[in-house]
């Protein structure tokens, strides 16, 4: 992390924990780094370490699909990093996913401004309620507005709603119903929600980024760019570093 000093750039060694969903989404992330990973093996958990070339130490998470899975993972090296006495500076979500159309294409990229659980609530006559309208929890986790800016400018994503979802949406009437409840909904995945929880729970911020595989609606597979998706998931983290090693956590 490079803070100003009286003396000018001063630069200490900043934490970062990436958590994908599956290997192939962490591979593509490793990528972008000038350095080989270092595997270190945690209790229910296998991290992969890399660092910016300015020396920001950056762990790699295949944290599991869904929110359930992502959010033990990310909890697991959370408390292990924190009992080390090295805590993390920033939780990332990262992987590919659904692309609300027209807003967000194919190979296209999103960072989300709010992490928000879709399918977390009741179903009534009357509707969906979500939980907070049960009296319980939480629905959305907002990164730091800062850092989603700063990101967005170095990578060139779309900023709006990550979706995150139990059963990914695979009909145009469910398309239609999660963007009638969320106008700002750009991405659909399965982790985000999961890991913000985790993180949210041991005070640390989150960020999500998403490259953007298939459209979300009736399922196409033919129609899926999922190797192009990890290409714009590789060269996005190529470009995050001076984003995320000049921010602070007081930046908000």
């Amino acid at each position: 992390m490079v803070l100003q000093g009286e003396e000018g750039l001063i630069t200490t060694s900043a934490r970062v924990l990436v958590a994908t969903a599956v290997p192939a989404e962490r591979d593509a992330v490793a990528q972008a780094f000038p350095r080989p990973a270092q595997e270190l093996r945690l209790p229910g958990a296998v991290l992969c370490r890399t660092a910016f070339a300015a020396g920001a130490v950056v762990d790699l998470l295949a944290a599991g699909v869904g929110p359930a899975r992502a959010a033990a993972s990310t909890a697991t090296a959370l408390t292990a990093a924190a009992l080390d006495g090295a805590p993390y500076d920033l939780v990332v979500s990262a992987g590919i996913g659904g692309g609300f159309a027209p807003e967000a294409p194919l190979g296209s990229l999103v960072v989300a401004d709010a992490i928000t659980v879709a399918d977390l609530g009741a179903a009534t006559a009357d509707g969906f309620l979500p939980v907070t309208e049960l009296g319980f929890g939480t629905v959305t986790h907002h990164p730091p507005e800062s850092l989603v800016r700063a990101v967005a400018e170095a990578t060139g994503a779309r900023t709006g709603t990550a979706l995150t979802v139990s059963t990914v949406t695979g009909t145009a009437d469910r398309a239609a119903a999660l963007r009638a409840r969320h106008p700002r909904a750009l991405a659909e995945g399965m982790e985000g929600f999961g890991v913000a929880e985790a993180a949210a729970a041991q005070g640390v911020p989150v960020l999500e980024i998403r490259a953007i595989s298939n459209p979300v609606g009736p399922r196409d597979r033919a129609a899926w760019r999922i190797g192009d998706a990890l290409a714009a998931l590789t060269a996005a983290f190529g470009k995050l570093a001076p984003a995320l090693e000049s921010w602070k956590p007081h930046d908000q």
